[in-house]
């Protein structure tokens, strides 16, 4: 049997990376390989991470072996990771790449882990330049692209700018859809569960607040006119990753105190399913990104998006038939959410049935099995 090591966030991290992982890894496990996750001990230190914790309160999964061992600060610890990833001489390290400031860490566990053996290494590239930029990003990214066999992207945008680092392999794969957070639960009984009015219109920002999502961008565009005069309201669910006074003062100086709900906690795993089938659209306002986890979420649970012009997000909607696509501007995205509901859900779904099919995690592994032979 076949060995695969996947290193990258894993339970009892949280977040969409850890959740990837995890799904990945039964993927494989399903399709007969032997397979195990290697995770951080210390991920971030604490003055890095701008959420209320870094761990998750879900039960760790039953069914995935996951070694909680990497300390990412700590160039002793990559030594000696790196030699027991080595002794158990794998046939693929799959590993995430998604912030510089794991470049050396990575790089080097790497470089040991694979020592001369016929180990392969794949990289999976969530972003190569950062959203927010540091000093060292450059220098950090071209170290640890140097220790990669083949990448696979998930966003053009994302290929073209590793293009600039790298020659090796690589191959743009679509982000297979999030379909382990539960089925589709009808509305009524997701918003009971979740306090909120039946009846009522409401739309859906979904994941951390960071500046790039643009939630401010929508946060006007809930003041807009026609917005208010259709009484839609806006669910936001996600922890915050800035500081909430700058949106906090939107609402209130917008008057939108009775537009929006603010369940601005961590959504954990199992809650996930209650905000996406309360929702009766998806949107993603964002200023910049590559590719995004809501995108294959919303297809999962069948949900049509708004999505800005900006990054991979428009390569995964159909305009007008999976979702709308706009400018990231207060204005365009008023309207957009005005085309959605003129169209209605109905519209929408029979094209996002169809668009799913082709997230698909086997497409994923073979990727990931056959890059950079």
């Amino acid at each position: 049997m076949q060995k695969v090591i996947i290193i990258g966030p894993a339970w009892p991290l949280r977040g969409g990376l850890a959740s990837f992982n995890e799904r990945l890894a039964r993927e494989f496990i399903q399709m007969g390989f032997a397979t195990e996750l290697f995770t951080f001990s210390m991920q971030y230190p604490d003055f890095l991470f701008p959420g209320t914790t870094q761990y998750s309160t879900e039960p760790a999964p039953a069914d995935l072996v996951i070694h909680r061992c990497i300390h990412s600060m700590n160039p002793f610890n990559w030594i000696k990771i790196g030699r027991h990833i080595r002794k158990q001489k794998p046939d693929l390290i799959v590993v995430r790449y998604w912030l510089p400031l794991m470049g050396p860490c990575l790089g080097t566990l790497l470089r040991i882990a694979k020592g001369k053996s016929k180990t392969r290494v794949v990289c999976i590239a969530d972003n190569i330049i950062p959203h927010e930029h540091r000093p060292g990003d450059t220098l950090f990214t071209r170290y640890f692209v140097k220790a990669i066999d083949g990448f696979i992207t998930m966003s053009d945008q994302v290929l073209q700018q590793l293009k600039t680092f790298t020659q090796q392999p690589a191959e743009l794969v679509v982000h297979p859809l999030y379909d382990h957070f539960g089925e589709i639960i009808p509305k009524s009984q997701a918003r009971q569960y979740l306090g909120l009015p039946e009846w009522e219109k409401i739309i859906l920002f979904f994941g951390f607040i960071r500046k790039y999502k643009g939630l401010d961008i929508l946060l006007h565009a809930m003041a807009n006119p026609a917005i208010r005069a259709a009484n839609i309201h806006l669910l936001v669910a996600g922890e915050f990753y800035d500081k909430p006074e700058e949106y906090l003062s939107i609402i209130e100086k917008e008057q939108l105190g009775n537009q929006v709900y603010m369940r601005t906690d961590f959504i954990a795993d199992s809650e996930v399913k209650y905000y996406l089938s309360a929702a009766d659209f998806v949107i993603q306002p964002y200023r910049n990104a590559t590719q995004s986890g809501v995108t294959p979420l919303a297809y999962h649970f069948e949900k049509p998006m708004l999505v800005t012009n900006v990054g991979g997000l428009p390569d995964r909607v159909i305009h007008e038939k999976t979702g709308i696509i706009t400018e990231p501007d207060a204005d365009a995205i008023a309207a957009g959410i005005e085309v959605l509901y003129q169209k209605g859900e109905a519209h929408f779904i029979p094209y996002m049935q169809e668009e799913k099919k082709l997230y698909s995690w086997k497409k994923m592994v073979e990727a990931l099995l056959s890059i950079g032979k």
